[in-house]
């Protein structure tokens, strides 16, 4: 119980600082609930987390009807994440926008895959992509990427090319350090 805690707890903090410090000072997205949170951020200036939590609850109640155990993961994990993501919502980095998306992918991945391994997740497509990963051979890391690039095209107008681009390299990172965390940790 207390290591899938400080997974929940670690993951959440990791994607707070890859969305906070390295996304969000150049309108990047990372895909997924959280990437259409971050759109509403960027169209109205809403709490990135706040519209996450609104976003998931859907979600959470599936998986309350379908697994319990990725039920308390989840919700717990959503609200971690949540907290983490408006409490620091002030903290950037400014680097290049390259560097920013691979790293603030990097990290998110890192967070994400950890989450996922110790069956807990943010709520949002993260726990789509458990599902489907339980029902079908498909690859996890896959199904999350394959999921954010779609909301990435549905932020096209809000972004622009050079954002969809880069937005789309963060995408593949994090999808693939998030599936080699929950494979291999």
């Amino acid at each position: 119980m207390f290591v899938r805690g400080a997974a929940l707890v670690i993951g959440s903090i990791l994607l707070a600082i890859g969305i906070n410090g390295f996304l969000v000072p150049h309108h990047l997205i990372d895909g997924g609930i959280i990437g259409i949170a971050l759109i509403l951020h960027y169209y109205f200036d809403y709490q990135t987390g706040l519209c996450s939590v609104l976003l998931s609850a859907p979600l959470i109640l599936y998986a309350f009807v379908k697994d319990r155990s990725q039920f308390h993961g989840s919700i717990y994990g959503m609200i971690v994440t949540a907290i983490f993501l408006d409490l620091l919502a002030p903290y950037h980095f400014y680097l290049p926008i390259g560097v920013s998306a691979v790293l603030g992918g990097a990290i998110c991945g890192i967070g994400v895959g950890l989450m996922l391994r110790y069956k807990t997740s943010t709520g949002g497509t993260d726990l789509i992509a458990y599902f489907i990963s339980k029902a079908a051979p498909l690859n996890i890391g896959l199904i999350i990427a394959f999921m954010d690039c779609f909301v990435v095209l549905l932020g096209f107008q809000t972004l622009g090319i050079r954002s969809v681009f880069f937005s789309a390299l963060t995408i593949l990172i994090a999808g693939a350090l998030a599936n080699i965390c929950y494979e291999r940790i």
